[in-house]
């Protein structure tokens, strides 16, 4: 007879229950829409645009969107409270976190003098 996820749920204590439980809404917390982090975190597109200085609409405009810049994402996701960064990730090595790209004002390699001004 075919046993179905809710016959092997069932025959699990409370206990065991609960930790799957936990454990499924942190995996699903680690991936989520702009939309869906902002619900999450209880904050109104008004107030996101009121950190932003643009308009409500400006805000599902963002939130709609699939190609977004990066200042505009690292805005958007200070403006609720959080600090973005970002991550890349290969298959031959650890992750590496990406610097001077999400900031405000990325690091700059200073300009070098040409031998005939020096």
């Amino acid at each position: 007879m075919p046993r179905n996820v809710n016959d092997i749920i069932n025959q699990r204590t409370r206990a065991q229950r609960r930790k799957v439980e936990a454990r499924a809404a942190q995996l699903m917390a680690e991936e989520m829409t702009l939309q869906e982090l902002r619900r999450a975190r209880k904050i109104t597109q008004q107030k996101i645009a009121k950190s932003l200085n643009i308009g409500q609409e400006g805000v599902s405009k963002i939130e709609r969107r699939s190609d977004l810049l990066i200042s505009t994402l690292r805005r958007t996701v200070e403006a609720m409270g959080g600090s973005l960064s970002l991550l890349a990730e290969f298959p031959d090595r650890g992750p590496v976190i990406l610097s001077g790209i999400a900031e405000d004002e990325p690091t700059k390699p200073a300009r070098r003098k040409h031998a005939a001004q020096a």
